[in-house]
């Protein structure tokens, strides 16, 4: 049920974007400020509603976080009035193709003025989705999802959505032989494995216990990698979006993953 075409209308960054996604891994590279986030953004944000069924015209502003909550500024800069459009497409097990889209205006001040289109036959078919952004978060994650649940954070829901993801416990069962592959090679970079206390995390290993915040932030990342590996978050089938995945990574840490392929 893989994700199989992005197309954007005056949204953000783009005039016009109209692209098809592989069933494998797709990167985008660019300039800073030509909307790769946003590609990732949008994508996610229709992946992430088919499990919590949330609305996705509201999921849209609590991840791209405009000013003051209104949509309208998310679309494409210009004078006068105009409309933006956003579609996301992906591909059924039957082979059938559906699509999710929104259309605004750049007047537009709540989400509930976004039209929304697809959205009862798209959340039918679920997709486990994560989103590693830029900042690393689990250093910060001690109080921080409970302080967001009853107070108006000016903070993009990625960052609350990949700490839910963090948090949960393993899954039942033995852990099957590629995951166990992965995790023993990511647990060799760094060094040991990542345990939760209290909210908070730590590298157990041989020195034993390091808490994040003294750690370097590509190991906290890779860090994160091995916990949505272990608890069964990333499995075959998920789809991940890694915004520059190789920010804060040592380029001897890249060597040693094209050496030890998943």
């Amino acid at each position: 049920m893989a994700l199989t075409r992005v197309h954007f209308e005056n949204f953000t960054a783009f005039r016009k974007l109209d692209i098809d996604l592989s069933p494998g891994i797709n990167i985008f590279i660019g300039p800073n400020g030509t909307g790769k986030t946003h590609i990732l953004k949008a994508a996610y944000t229709a992946c992430d509603i088919t499990k919590t069924k949330k609305s996705f015209s509201e999921k849209l502003v609590k991840v791209f976080l405009p000013y003051k909550g209104w949509p309208g500024r998310l679309v494409h800069r210009q004078k006068g009035s105009s409309q933006c459009s956003i579609q996301i497409y992906r591909r059924l097990e039957n082979n059938n193709e559906i699509k999710i889209s929104a259309s605004f205006s750049n007047h537009v001040k709540s989400h509930d003025n976004i039209s929304v289109q697809g959205y009862k036959k798209w959340i039918e078919h679920k997709l486990e989705s994560v989103y590693i952004p830029v900042k690393e978060m689990l250093s910060n994650a001690p109080g921080l999802r409970s302080l967001y649940s009853q107070r108006e954070l000016l903070i993009e829901e990625i960052y609350i959505d990949i700490l839910d993801k963090a948090y949960l416990p393993a899954l039942k069962g033995p852990i099957d032989s590629k995951r166990k592959r992965l995790l023993n090679i990511i647990r060799k970079v760094i060094d040991g494995k990542v345990i939760e206390e209290n909210e908070h995390f730590f590298l157990s290993n041989k020195q034993g216990k390091l808490e994040f915040p003294l750690l370097a932030e590509g190991l906290c990342k890779l860090g994160l990698l091995w916990l949505l590996i272990q608890n069964g978050t990333l499995l075959k089938g998920s789809v991940l979006f890694w915004d520059e995945p190789e920010a804060n990574l040592n380029p001897k840490i890249n060597a040693y993953s094209r050496r030890n392929p998943s």
